[in-house]
């Protein structure tokens, strides 16, 4: 295997989690002769401040040309007063609409070991196993009209939800094909009694459900799935949401796994490229404390190995490594544990490596 991975470390603790991630990819790759170039660009706070912009050109022609990105986080309070396309987001958001990744895919999955480190009692929690699959380049986050104008009491601002039919079929199509491998269930989330966009979006599922007749659909409302998760989560299987609900429901879903800095992400289009990235934020409060969760990066390493470098063998070594890991207790500070961001990563190799069949005392 030879792959070309561009990686954008961003902003906050993502510089910190994106190098424990590279150092476990680098494991597994150095055993099993696979060949990855890293190619570092700028994105977010870090860009604008050196650029003078959050996506330079140089970044999206690099990413256009990768095989994979891997991306940390972006933004922060140096930043937060910026407004519309100079804002950290809108490079990322703008990232995503290029690259034209618009299936974002969100596995949840409790640890047994972890079942006790929520909110939620442990019998709610136990057996969760669910992906929610988030439309990533629609909805209110990239409609039009948008934007503020007039002043004072006067000043109006606007964002338009709007969707395609197409755009609905296709993300559609890939949460009926993940329901497929697992236990065939799809629930399609919208606002069907108040948005017309849900009002299309549930039409458009429906009768996209007869393609998949293995596949038991259900529709539910926003509101009251969102109360489902947290009460029975255990009962759900594959979530398609369109984007801003998909935003919302997928961070609330980290309750359920005991930490945001657990869960991974990877962001896929039309080709087997992708943008792979955890779930949480930038963390400025975190930053170069050395405490930072890397788990949810180095999950988002394992999904870019599997969907997007075609190494099912290195995904499941990771993921297998991680398991393992996180029931001797290697956790940070965010699970009640005390093991920094780089031992993290230097447990989770050395297991790795032990799955791969590869002896190894030093691998970090």
């Amino acid at each position: 295997m030879k792959a070309n991975v561009v990686v954008l470390p961003g902003d906050g603790v993502g510089p910190e989690v994106v190098n424990a991630g590279l150092s476990v990819l680098a494991a597994v790759c150095d055993a099993a002769n696979a060949q990855i170039s890293i190619d570092v660009h700028l994105i977010g706070g870090r860009a604008i401040d050196e650029c003078g912009t959050p996506l330079p050109d140089e970044t999206l022609d690099a990413c256009r040309a990768a095989d994979a990105i891997l991306l940390g986080a972006v933004g922060g309070p140096a930043w937060d007063h910026l407004r519309g396309e100079r804002r950290c987001e809108a490079g990322l958001l703008r990232l995503r609409r290029e690259l034209d990744v618009f299936a974002n895919v969100r596995p949840v999955k409790v640890h047994p070991h972890l079942a006790d480190r929520t909110t939620l009692r442990t019998e709610v929690t136990r057996g969760t196993d669910l992906v929610i699959v988030r439309e990533l380049t629609g909805g209110a986050y990239f409609g039009q009209p948008r934007g503020r104008i007039g002043t004072g009491h006067d000043e109006i601002a606007r964002d338009s939800i709007v969707y395609s039919a197409a755009e609905i079929e296709r993300v559609a199509r890939v949460a009926f094909a993940l329901a497929q491998s697992r236990r065939r269930e799809l629930i399609s989330i919208d606002k069907a009694n108040v948005l017309i966009t849900s009002q299309l979006w549930r039409e458009v599922v429906t009768a996209l459900a007869a393609e998949y007749p293995d596949v038991k659909l259900a529709h539910e409302l926003v509101d009251s799935f969102a109360m489902r998760l947290m009460r029975e989560p255990a009962s759900v299987d594959v979530v398609v949401a369109e984007n801003l609900f998909g935003d919302i429901l997928s961070d609330e879903a980290a309750v359920l796994a005991g930490s945001l800095g657990l869960l991974p992400s990877a962001s896929l289009g039309a080709t087997d490229q992708g943008l792979y990235e955890p779930i949480h934020g930038s963390a400025p409060a975190l930053t170069g404390r050395g405490i930072a969760n890397p788990y949810g990066t180095i999950l988002s390493v394992a999904m870019m190995l599997r969907h997007s470098l075609h190494r099912e063998d290195l995904a499941v070594a990771i993921e297998s490594a991680v398991e393992v890991c996180i029931t001797e207790d290697v956790l940070t500070a965010d699970l009640g544990g005390t093991t920094g961001t780089d031992d993290v990563a230097g447990a989770v190799a050395r297991e790795a490596l032990r799955h791969l069949g590869v002896h190894s005392g030093a691998a970090s």
